[in-house]
């Protein structure tokens, strides 16, 4: 009976259950969940602005400068390369975690290291595209000359074009800013051994979920910004 009574209660207990995480992990998600309505909020007025207006500048005529190329027409290459430095740095950062729980300091800050670089990397990357938009293009967030082409010369085009690019790609850009420096203090602190007094290195994780984050963010950014 005691036998039957135990067996009926492990088919109909549940087994794990699903919210059985630590609480930092758990606040790590709503943090994600509640930043991702923002980024979301802003990409759906990005889109709804951009079906209003009935001229929109072409990407691929847009972006299509690359680093010490002159006047070279590359179209979309630049922030191809942005966006492979980024999806690096979330690989080494998920070898990172890894290693995080087999508790291997060493093997963590060697993958934490060339995720730093990856975020500086496209940071910098991202500081040379603005630079670029608002030095040699003359791009601002009141006007742009990514306008129709009127008797052979470019005129001014939708203003909010340069509004949206730079307060969505700025905020993303502040992410990854943020990301950068919790990465670079999360390793001195894996460096001076604070995760192996803990015995866990869970901080290492709930980190990598706010990178990965970052990272899928710059998808949506890409594909609505650059590609559509």
């Amino acid at each position: 009976m005691s036998s039957t009574a135990t067996t009926s209660s492990n088919v109909w207990g549940g087994g794990v259950s699903p919210f059985n995480v630590r609480w930092g992990k758990l606040m790590m998600w709503y943090f994600l969940v509640s930043d991702a309505f923002t980024f979301s909020a802003l990409l759906v007025a990005y889109g709804t602005i951009r079906t209003m207006n009935p001229w929109w500048p072409n990407p691929q005529h847009v972006f299509r400068s690359f680093p010490f190329c002159g006047t070279a027409n590359l179209p979309l290459l630049f922030v191809s390369l942005m966006t492979f430095i980024l999806i690096m740095s979330s690989v080494t950062m998920v070898l990172a975690v890894y290693e995080g729980h087999r508790n291997n300091r060493n093997k963590v800050i060697m993958w934490m290291i060339p995720t730093i670089i990856g975020g500086i990397a496209f940071l910098s990357c991202q500081a040379w595209e603005w630079t670029h938009l608002i030095v040699d293009e003359h791009t601002r967030l009141t006007s742009n000359f990514f306008g129709p082409i009127v008797n052979g010369e470019e005129t001014h085009g939708p203003a909010q074009f340069g509004q949206l690019f730079f307060v969505i790609t700025g905020f993303h850009g502040f992410h990854v800013f943020s990301g950068v420096i919790i990465n670079i203090l999360l390793t001195l602190a894996v460096a001076k051994g604070t995760f192996d007094k803990k015995g866990n290195y869970e901080m290492v994780e709930k980190v990598g979920l706010y990178w990965h984050f970052v990272d899928l963010v710059w998808v949506f950014v890409f594909l609505c910004f650059y590609l559509l």
